[in-house]
């Protein structure tokens, strides 16, 4: 390899590296949580079945009724419990979907990232839960219909390291635990 070509090896793999280097660093999307579907609200009385996959119903006021209509998880910043903009109106389908089923009651489960101490993840799971029912409350669901729990980084949705496992692991989960069809 003469001089010149081995020079240029190394610019090529010095740039490479560089290259990999900004790549690694640059910043990714947040998640979105799961989009709200056209709030046409049917009368209680009259329930319109919803679909979910082709060829198949949803049962009005079902758990998968829920999940699909309204939305089950809004996602969290990094050390933060405000509820981003992104989840005000998955937030607000939730409200109109609980008090279109007044019966049923929920559990909003704050969960954190892996990173800080278990109690520190702990404390911010319950804050986020806690805004998600402030929320949920102002909209007008009785507060009495709502429990809240924080798994801190103890039951993350994804196992993996990184921002992008992160940004998923930092969010509030809305569970329906009774009333539902």
């Amino acid at each position: 390899m003469t001089p010149t070509t081995a020079r240029t090896a190394l610019r090529l793999a010095l740039i490479a590296t560089v290259a990999a280097s900004m790549s690694a660093c640059a910043s990714r999307p947040k998640p979105a949580g799961p989009a709200p579907a056209a709030q046409t609200a049917p009368p209680p009385s009259e329930p319109a079945p919803s679909t979910g996959a082709v060829g198949e119903s949803v049962i009005p006021g079902s758990e998968r009724d829920f999940v699909i209509n309204a939305g089950d998880r809004v996602y969290f910043d990094f050390d933060s419990y405000e509820v981003r903009v992104d989840a005000k109106p998955v937030l607000e389908a939730q409200a109109a979907w609980l008090k279109r089923y007044p019966a049923v009651k929920v559990r909003i489960e704050g969960n954190t990232d892996e990173r800080g101490t278990r109690e520190y993840n702990i404390a911010l799971g319950a804050r986020r839960a806690n805004a998600v029912r402030d929320l949920l409350v102002g909209q007008g669901v009785g507060g009495d219909r709502i429990a809240t729990v924080s798994y801190g980084k103890e039951q993350p949705i994804d196992a993996g390291s990184g921002e992008e496992a992160w940004a998923r692991n930092r969010n509030a989960h809305t569970t329906i635990v009774s009333g539902a069809r």
